[in-house]
C-alpha cells in the first residue's frame, strides 16, 4: 500500500465518520422537540424502554449517541435507572439498523452515484432561514458524505490477491482456532475504542469481509468486540456525572459483556444458527458453512457474508435483550452494588445536580437540562427564604447564629450555582442554535440572575437581624406576627414561581396571573405594614431604631417579590405556550 493510498483510506474513513456524525446531528436536531415525547412514553415498564431505545437509535443512527444521551438524561433526572437500562437494551438493537443500511445501500447498490447530486439539495436546505429545513439539509449532507466515504474506503482498500505477503500475514492471525476468535474480538474492541463509533468499525469489518481479508467467523468475533468497545463512550460520559449516571453506563457494560460471554461459549452453534437463517431467509450460500470463503467482491459469497454479519449483529443484540429484559431490576441492584454512592454524600443539595455530565446531544435538549438545574436553584433559594423566616422568630442567640450562617451559606451556594449554569449556557450558546432556543437562553440568563438576587436578599435579611440583635432591640408580638405574614406571602410567591418554572419546562405555561396576584399581595402587605409603622414612629408609640429594622425587613421581602415576578415575566416572554 502506497502512502497516497493510505492517506486516501484514512481520509475516506474521516469522511465516513464526519458524515455519520453530521447525519446523526441533523436527525437529532430535526427530532429534538419530539425526543421528550419518546421520554414521556417511558414508564417503569422495561419493555417500553426497549422500544423507545430502539426507536431513538433507529432514527439518529448511533447507539453511542443514544447511550450518552441516556446517561445525561439519568444525570439530569429525566430518567430513572430502571428506565435507562431498558432504553440501553433497545439502543443496542436499534444500532443494527446501521449495519443493514450499509450492507444494502453501500455494498449492494452504488448509492455514491446519487450522493453527489443529492448534495445540491443538502446545500439548498442548509441555506434556508427555517431551522427545520437547515436540519434536514445537514441530514442530507451527512448521508451523502457517509456513503461517499464508504465508497472511497472500498476503493482504497488494497487487493490482497495482488499482495500475497500481506494476505499471508492476515491469514496467519486467523489460523489459531479459538485463540483467533479472542484476537479478533480484542481487535474489534480496540478499533471501536479508537474510532468512538461502533458503526464505523462495523463498516470497516464489512469491507474487510467483503474483500476477503478475513473469514466470516473472524468478522463475527470483531462484531462481538465492537459491542464491548462501544460501552467505553458511555462510561467516559458518565465519569463526570452523578452516581446514577455512572450506574446507567455500567449497566450498558454489563449488558454487552454478558452477551459476549454467552456468544463466545456458544460461538460455533450460534454462528451455525446465523448461517442457517441467512441462507433460508435470503437464498444465499451459508456463510458459516465449512469451506465458505469470499473470493471476489460483489460475488454471491460476498453478499452472503455481508447479510450473515448483519444478521449476527441483529440476532446477538435481540437475543441478549430478550434474555436480560426480564432481569432489569436485578441489573439495577447489581450496578448499584458495583457503583456505590459516596458514604459522605450530603443529604442537602448544595451543588449542581443535572448538568455535571456536560451538554446533551443538541442545544434544545441542553436547554431542558439547564432548566432542571434552574428549578433546582429555585428550590435552593426557597429553602434559604424559609431559614430567613425561621431566623425572624428565633430568640436564642446561638440558634440564630446557626441560622445566619446557613443564610450566608445559601447565598454562596446561589452565587456558585448561578455561575455554573451561566457557564453551561454559554457553552450551549456557542453552538448553532435556533432563534427560539436563543431567546430561551437569554431569558434563562436573566432568570438565574434574579434567583441569585433572591439569595442576596436572604443574606440581607440576616444582616438586618444581626444589627438588631447587636443593638439589643426586640420586635413586639404584633411586629413578629406581621413579619411572619409577610414571610408567608413570600413563601407563597416562591411556590407560584416554581410552579410557573415547572410549567414552562413542561411546555404547559399559558399565563402568569398567579404570579401577578402573589406579587400584588406582597406589595399590599408591605405598604399597609410600612404605613402603620411610620405612623407609630410619628406618634412615638414604637422605638425608632427598632421600627427602621422592621421596615427594612418589609422592604427586603417586597424586593424578593419583585425578583420573583421578574422571573415569571421572563418565562412569559420566552417560554409561554402559544396557541
Amino acid at each position: 500500500m502506497g502512502i497516497l493510498q493510505l492517506f486516501t483510506l484514512l481520509g475516506a474513513l474521516g469522511m465516513f465518520l464526519y458524515g455519520m456524525n453530521l447525519m446523526s446531528s441533523g436527525l437529532q436536531k430535526a427530532a429534538g422537540e419530539k425526543l421528550r415525547g419518546f421520554l414521556s412514553a417511558m414508564t417503569s415498564n422495561p419493555f417500553k424502554g426497549v422500544l423507545t431505545g430502539l426507536g431513538i437509535t433507529s432514527i439518529i443512527q448511533s447507539s453511542s449517541a443514544t447511550t450518552v444521551m441516556v446517561v445525561s438524561f439519568v444525570n439530569a433526572g429525566l430518567l430513572t435507572l430502571a428506565q435507562a437500562i431498558g432504553v440501553i437494551m433497545g439502543a443496542n438493537i436499534g444500532t443494527t439498523v446501521t449495519a443493514w443500511m450499509v450492507a444494502w445501500l453501500g455494498f449492494k447498490s452504488d448509492i455514491s452515484v446519487l450522493a453527489v447530486p443529492l448534495m445540491i439539495f443538502g446545500f439548498l436546505f442548509s441555506n434556508s432561514k427555517r431551522d427545520q429545513r437547515k436540519n434536514i439539509g445537514e441530514l442530507i449532507v451527512g448521508f451523502c458524505l457517509l456513503f461517499l466515504g464508504l465508497s472511497f474506503m472500498k476503493e482504497s482498500v488494497p487487493d490482497l490477491g495482488q499482495t500475497p505477503e500481506v494476505l499471508n500475514f492476515v491469514t496467519s492471525w486467523a489460523s489459531h482456532g479459538f485463540g483467533s476468535v479472542l484476537i479478533f474480538l480484542v481487535f474489534g474492541t480496540i478499533l471501536t475504542l479508537v474510532l468512538q463509533s461502533s458503526s464505523a468499525t462495523m463498516a470497516i469489518t464489512l469491507i474487510m469481509l467483503s474483500m476477503g481479508w478475513i473469514p466470516f467467523h473472524m468478522a463475527c468475533a470483531m462484531v462481538l468486540g465492537e459491542n464491548i468497545g462501544t460501552t467505553i463512550t458511555a462510561n467516559i460520559a458518565a465519569s463526570i456525572g452523578n452516581t446514577q449516571a455512572k450506574r446507567a453506563a455500567m449497566s450498558h457494560t454489563i449488558f454487552n459483556a454478558f452477551g459476549v460471554i454467552w456468544a463466545l461459549i456458544l460461538f460455533t452453534p450460534f454462528l451455525g444458527l446465523v448461517g442457517w437463517i441467512t441462507e433460508n431467509l435470503f437464498g444465499v450460500p451459508n456463510p458459516a458453512a465449512e469451506g465458505f470463503a469470499v473470493t471476489a467482491a460483489n460475488s454471491p459469497e460476498s453478499t452472503a457474508a455481508l447479510y450473515g454479519l448483519s444478521m449476527l449483529h441483529t440476532l446477538f443484540n435481540l437475543t441478549n435483550t430478550l434474555i436480560l429484559v426480564w432481569f432489569t431490576p436485578l441489573i439495577g441492584k447489581l450496578v448499584s452494588w458495583i457503583v456505590r454512592a459516596p458514604k459522605n454524600q450530603e443529604k442537602e443539595v448544595f451543588r449542581l445536580q443535572y448538568i455535571s455530565a456536560g451538554p446533551l446531544a443538541t442545544p434544545e435538549l441542553s436547554v431542558e437540562q439547564a432548566f432542571n438545574e434552574i428549578i433546582h436553584l429555585a428550590n435552593i433559594s426557597k429553602t434559604g427564604a424559609e431559614y430567613a423566616r425561621t431566623a425572624i422568630n428565633e430568640a436564642d442567640t446561638d440558634k440564630f447564629e446557626e441560622l445566619r450562617n446557613k443564610l450566608v451559606k445559601y447565598e454562596e451556594i446561589s452565587d456558585r450555582v448561578e455561575y455554573e449554569i451561566a457557564s453551561f449556557l454559554n457553552g450551549v450558546s456557542s453552538e448553532e442554535i435556533s432563534e427560539t432556543t436563543s431567546k430561551q437562553i437569554k431569558a434563562m440568563y436573566k432568570i438565574i440572575g434574579e434567583l441569585e438576587s433572591l439569595g442576596d436578599s436572604g443574606e440581607s435579611i440576616s444582616r438586618i437581624l444581626s444589627r438588631k440583635n447587636i443593638h439589643k432591640k426586640k420586635f413586639d408580638d404584633e411586629s413578629i406576627k406581621n413579619l411572619n405574614t409577610m414571610a408567608k406571602a413570600v413563601t407563597d410567591a416562591y411556590d407560584v414561581m416554581i410552579e410557573n418554572l415547572t410549567a414552562a419546562h413542561n411546555g404547559t405555561l399559558e399565563e402568569i396571573s398567579n404570579a401577578y396576584n402573589a406579587e400584588s399581595n406582597i406589595n399590599t402587605l408591605r405598604n399597609n405594614f410600612r404605613e402603620a409603622a411610620v405612623e407609630e414612629i410619628d406618634n412615638g408609640s414604637k422605638n425608632y431604631q427598632t421600627s427602621v429594622y422592621y421596615i427594612d425587613l418589609m422592604n427586603e421581602f417586597e424586593r424578593m417579590g419583585d425578583y420573583m415576578i421578574n422571573i415569571s415575566q421572563d418565562l412569559e416572554r420566552a417560554f409561554i405556550r402559544r396557541q
